[in-house]
């Protein structure tokens, strides 16, 4: 159970202010994160690795010579959003190009991939290489879906200590690549871990039971087993890997057998020695291994084992120093600490002559989000609940910080009379910053699409709604690639989008479309019971999901709901906007 807090909110923001004031020596704070606080020569490409909070020694433990730049660190177990990611990008560039490295989770892919289309286009080369050691969230012929587990360690520790030792961005890239592939990793869990705040885990593991296969997000296992003897445990984990093992793999490995937070450094050490002999009655021999906790998940009584086969080049990168605040090796000579100015404030937005139509649009977008905040809050612990079935479990607070930001965000502006497409803009950007995760890259890109569709124009009138509503559904569909049986948002999403532009375009107004396209959305969101997931984390738990709506496309349901209600009812702002041509 975590206890040491003020408001679980301000958890992960206040733990990162803690580890800095811990390590300032290694680390300085910036907007989104961390970078080296020591000197970093001139041309040396830069490794900003980065994820959710509550993972530590991953992801701001590693950043110091020899390894990682620094880290983008979202909120407890949700990606950090794209700003996040550009702003530690930004400050850790040393003019020798970014390398960004993460494990494969698709909040992570949007907000970094976001970030590194910003990087790449203000001409600071950025590429990216995902971790994906997980052998139970996919098969071998299916590598490239597999998630990042604690594998995270083996590609950062390559790619940094290729970058400390001078190597440009291809030769950086083509190492993690190749440590990348030949990492494989495999985790258990005996219970599971508590989110700030909550008052119970994500999920509990029968009592005598063991789960195979959990993620480092709170996701439970693939498959429950009868809780196994050390030595039983051992052999289950060296087996199911050496059956995985690259192609081309050796007989030279590194072996880490890594704590996820409970399971203390007595246990690890009898487990270590007990697959050390497995693996050197397999013929191979153990390199520089690692016994400790290297990537938890808070409080989670579970770990795991990863195998690195090394090569020749492999083997003398992962022997070179690092000096970290968690992972050290060697010998690496003191450095000078360096002032740091950060990356740039954001340009100031460009004056806007505002018309009077838009700025009453703009307070009513502002309203609207506001009834938005409402219902998330209100199914708050509902939407995190269905989330833990076959997720981590974080949905729920996740659309609540973005809720929360992106409301107060609308009312600063509308108030000063900005136009809806500031409004919305304004909205969209702190959503996707404050939230982070899939859904906070989703819904933010979706309402800045509705924004930019609305414009700054001297009326509006219905078919405005409509396009509104076609770049909503257009940015999530675009940007998540999630197709409809996928099990997420779009599932309900596209039956909402087709059953308004079906009633709008047969003459029904603007409230009767919205009342209609509602309905479809709730009706489908419940639907989505019955399908299996094929995106996102619940893929790997599509057993345990089956019977439980996708509690995206639940909220969606419920948020188009609370819209309709609110614009088919005497609210003056509503009543407003229909004056300015607007049908509500």
């Amino acid at each position: 159970m975590t206890q040491i807090f003020d408001n679980p909110a301000d958890f992960a923001d206040e733990a990162l202010d803690g580890f800095v004031a811990a390590n300032r020596g290694y680390v300085a704070r910036v907007d989104g994160g961390v970078v080296r606080s020591t000197e970093v020569p001139a041309g040396q490409v830069a490794l900003v690795v980065g994820g959710g909070s509550g993972h530590y020694p991953a992801f701001a433990g590693l950043v110091g010579p020899g390894l990682a730049a620094g880290s983008a660190c979202g909120n407890m177990f949700a990606s950090p959003a794209a700003g996040q990611v550009y702003r530690v990008a930004k400050a850790a560039n040393a003019g020798g190009g970014v390398l960004l490295s993460y494990g494969n989770y698709a909040g992570d892919v949007l907000h970094f991939g976001q970030a590194q289309l910003r990087l790449n286009a203000e001409g600071i080369e950025t590429r990216t290489v995902l971790v994906t050691d997980d052998i139970a969230s996919a098969p071998l012929d299916q590598i490239e879906k597999r998630r990042g587990i604690a594998g995270d360690l083996t590609v950062f520790k390559i790619a940094g200590a290729a970058a400390e030792a001078g190597l440009d961005l291809d030769g950086v890239e083509r190492l993690a690549i190749r440590t990348n592939y030949r990492t494989r990793s495999l985790g258990v869990a005996f219970d599971g871990c508590t989110l700030p705040g909550a008052d119970a885990p994500l999920f509990h593991v029968p009592a005598g039971q063991m789960s195979l296969g959990l993620g480092i997000h709170g996701e439970p296992g693939i498959s429950e087993h009868p809780m196994p003897t050390a030595s039983e445990l051992a052999e289950l984990l060296v087996s199911r890997l050496l059956a995985d093992k690259p192609y081309d793999a050796g007989n030279r490995v590194v072996a880490i057998v890594n704590g996820l937070g409970t399971v203390k450094y007595d246990e690890l050490f009898l487990l270590f020695g007990k697959i050390e002999k497995l693996l050197t009655a397999a013929g191979l021999t153990v390199v520089e291994p690692e016994c400790g906790e290297l990537v938890t998940s808070l409080d989670m009584s579970g770990l795991s084992l990863t195998l690195l086969w090394l090569d020749d080049e492999l083997e003398q990168l992962w022997a070179a120093p690092a000096d970290t605040p968690a992972f050290r090796k060697g010998n690496l000579a003191p450095r000078a600490r360096r002032e740091l100015s950060g990356p740039d404030d954001a340009v100031a937005s460009e004056a806007e002559d505002t018309t009077p139509a838009a700025a009453d649009l703009g307070r009513l977008a502002a309203a609207v989000l506001a009834q938005v905040q409402g219902v998330v809050v209100e199914h708050e612990e509902e939407l995190g609940n269905l989330d833990a079935i076959a997720g981590d479990g974080d949905h729920g607070i996740g659309m609540r910080r973005g809720v929360d930001a992106a409301t107060a965000a609308a009312q600063e502006v509308s108030t000063a009379g900005a136009s809806v497409e500031r409004v919305l803009t304004a909205a969209g950007e702190a959503w996707s910053e404050r939230a982070g995760g899939t859904s906070g890259a989703l819904w933010g890109s979706a309402v800045i699409a509705a924004g930019l569709a609305l414009g700054n124009k001297d009326s509006y009138s219905g078919g405005d709604a409509a396009d509104a509503v076609t770049a909503f559904v257009d940015a999530i569909t675009a940007l998540g690639k999630a197709e409809p049986g996928d099990k997420t948002m779009v599932d309900a999403l596209l039956p909402f989008r087709d059953s308004f532009l079906t009633a709008f375009d047969g003459g029904a107004s603007v409230s009767a479309a919205l009342a209609s396209a509602a309905a479809a959305a709730q009706s489908a969101a419940d639907a989505t019971a019955s399908l299996r997931p094929l995106k996102g984390r619940a893929r790997p738990l599509a057993e345990k999901s089956l019977g439980h709506p996708d509690p995206g496309a639940v909220s969606f349901g419920l948020i188009a709901a609370r819209i309709s209600d609110y614009l088919d009812s005497d609210s003056p702002l509503a009543a407003s906007a229909a004056g300015k041509g607007v049908q509500a």
